[in-house]
């Protein structure tokens, strides 16, 4: 068995879920910040939070492109 492929397979893996849930967590986070009428938040809260989901979007439309064969023929 190819080890190094196996660990670089994981590492890979692990890389993609961490950035995922960062970026949903921190899209959560900030558009949580932007809905608080408690305070005044500046005016780039709420469209970075709306950029934050994008990517997560992006990341998992990706990732299914690479799992789906249809789509990389």
């Amino acid at each position: 068995m190819k080890w190094l492929e196996l660990v670089q397979v994981a590492g890979a893996t692990l890389a993609a879920a961490v950035t995922v849930t960062v970026l949903y967590a921190l899209g959560v986070r900030l558009t949580a910040i932007a809905g608080d009428a408690r305070t005044t938040q500046p005016g780039w809260v709420r469209p970075l939070s709306y950029v934050c989901f994008g990517l997560c979007g992006v990341a998992v439309l990706f990732g299914l492109y690479l799992i789906i064969p249809y789509f990389s023929k």
